[in-house]
């Protein structure tokens, strides 16, 4: 069975930046690639790493860098629903709590931030875990 697992926007930039977890991060878009596993992204987040992109590297190749990504990061949404369920979350960070409001709603498996107070808000029904704890378990 592939998981669905969503991906946060520090995972999406140390990967395309080549910054922290970038070798562990490769390594779970190769299994991507197998079919182990299908990654997932917000519309938010789109603008999230459209925005750091063209700061550290200009708007051209963010829009070549962000062109090849999308043939690997499926985008999902959320609604109004989900944006009110969002905002009554206990979670402070507001984009966290709605990021994780929509991959609830998409049914996700898991998911994915390099955030470590971010992960103290996941479920059992929808875990955030760390990338190297995801390494470890979709390595198997």
């Amino acid at each position: 069975m592939v998981s669905k697992v969503f991906l946060d926007a520090n995972i999406i930039l140390d990967y395309v930046l080549k910054r922290d977890n970038y070798t562990q991060i490769r390594a779970l878009f190769e299994l991507e690639q197998k079919s182990k596993i299908r990654f997932y992204m917000s519309s938010s987040i789109l603008h999230i790493i459209g925005y750091f992109l063209t700061k550290f590297i200009g708007s051209i190749l963010a829009k070549t860098t962000i062109l090849k990504v999308l043939d690997v990061i499926h985008i999902v949404d959320g609604s109004h629903d989900t944006a009110i369920l969002a905002l009554q979350n206990q979670n402070p960070d507001i984009e966290d709590a709605l990021q994780y409001q929509i991959a609830l709603k998409n049914k996700m498996d898991y998911f994915i931030s390099g955030d470590k107070n971010f992960q103290k808000y996941g479920s059992v029904g929808l875990p955030i875990i760390t990338i190297s704890k995801a390494s470890e378990l979709f390595s198997k």
